[in-house]
């Protein structure tokens, strides 16, 4: 194709391809002269035409099988050397004519067609190009202003007097920062979905980093992409269970060990936050909760149309989110 291009764009090149072929298919047509029986005069100036046709387009080939006609007509039709004009030689020439003429037809035609073929196949090729330029452009801007939105939060919030409502408006500022950050995180630099098990290492330790903390980290599987619609809420269930493990499991030592696992491969995929920290007190119901952050985990179960669970098993405090994924 980039050969066809390049010979098309230049009017010498398209012309003097014609006129090359014809005189190649002249030589070729004197060297094979001993081998072909009397009666074909045309057989090696037809390919010629065709790629005249294919490669310089429909005035090369005209002009191709014009003189490869002349040409013919010359030196390979009785008497040869000389242009005879009589019945046989009518329907020779009649012949020639019809057969070029179908195939400048129909390899024009085809000719036409890869062009335009290739021409759609580049606009495609732009507006694929400019639609995910549109959409890193887009993803980095919404990011870029939930980051904006939750330092003022936190900034508003250093002005108030009121403790709980400081500390609600952190927290707040905190989280949509945290929501930046996870739609930040979700793609590459060329725009391309990150494997749950990529963002999520980076984005656990540097909460534990932020908190201080001392902890064994342990990730497995979430080997594909999340869904766009369910990144989010599924985040911020680890990221919650994760902080609450560092607040309330480790407490002030501030270490322990946390296990993270996210298995896709069945209908319903299941995200484990396990962590090795202290027990949660007596009688404590995670669904009556009024933390913030189960609030939120609930929220986002809900969300996911799943089911979050958190449980106590062989001295691990161990967090289950169970959700259906989504295949569109």
């Amino acid at each position: 194709m980039d050969l066809r291009r390049r010979i098309r764009d230049n009017i010498a090149a398209r012309y003097g391809l014609a006129v090359g072929l014809t005189v190649f298919a002249a030589l070729l047509r004197f060297g094979l002269d001993a081998v072909f029986p009397p009666g074909f005069p045309y057989v090696t100036f037809f390919p010629a035409i065709v790629v005249a046709v294919y490669l310089g387009g429909l005035g090369p080939g005209i002009v191709c099988a014009t003189l490869s006609g002349i040409a013919a007509w010359y030196f390979f039709i009785p008497p040869f050397m000389g242009f005879s004009f009589d019945l046989s030689v009518l329907v020779a020439l009649a012949f020639f004519a019809f057969v070029v003429a179908v195939d400048i037809f129909f390899i024009d035609g085809m000719r036409k067609a890869l062009d335009q073929l290739e021409r759609e196949r580049e606009r495609y090729r732009d507006l694929a190009e400019s639609r995910d330029l549109l959409y890193r452009e887009l993803h980095h801007r919404v990011s870029n202003n939930l980051q904006v939105a939750g330092a003022l939060l936190r900034l508003q919030g250093q002005g108030i007097t009121d403790a709980d409502a400081r500390h609600a408006l952190s927290q707040a500022g905190e989280r949509i920062e945290v929501i930046a950050r996870i739609q930040r995180e979700l793609h590459n630099r060329t725009g391309e979905p990150v494997p749950f098990r990529v963002f999520a290492e980076a984005l656990l330790a540097s909460a534990a980093a932020a908190a201080g903390a001392r902890v064994r980290l342990t990730i497995d599987g979430g080997e594909q992409p999340l869904h766009p619609d369910q990144a989010t809420p599924v985040t911020l269930v680890m990221l919650e269970s994760f902080n609450n493990a560092l607040e309330h499991g480790f407490g002030e030592a501030g270490e322990g060990e946390v296990r993270v696992v996210l298995d896709q491969s069945g209908l319903t995929h299941l995200l484990t936050i396990a962590n090795n920290g202290a027990t949660p007190p007596p009688g404590f119901d995670p669904a009556q909760s009024k933390s913030l952050g189960l609030r939120i985990v609930r929220a986002m179960a809900q969300q996911l149309g799943g089911k979050f669970e958190m449980t106590r098993e062989d001295d691990w405090t161990v967090c289950r989110l169970s959700y259906a994924p989504r295949r569109d």
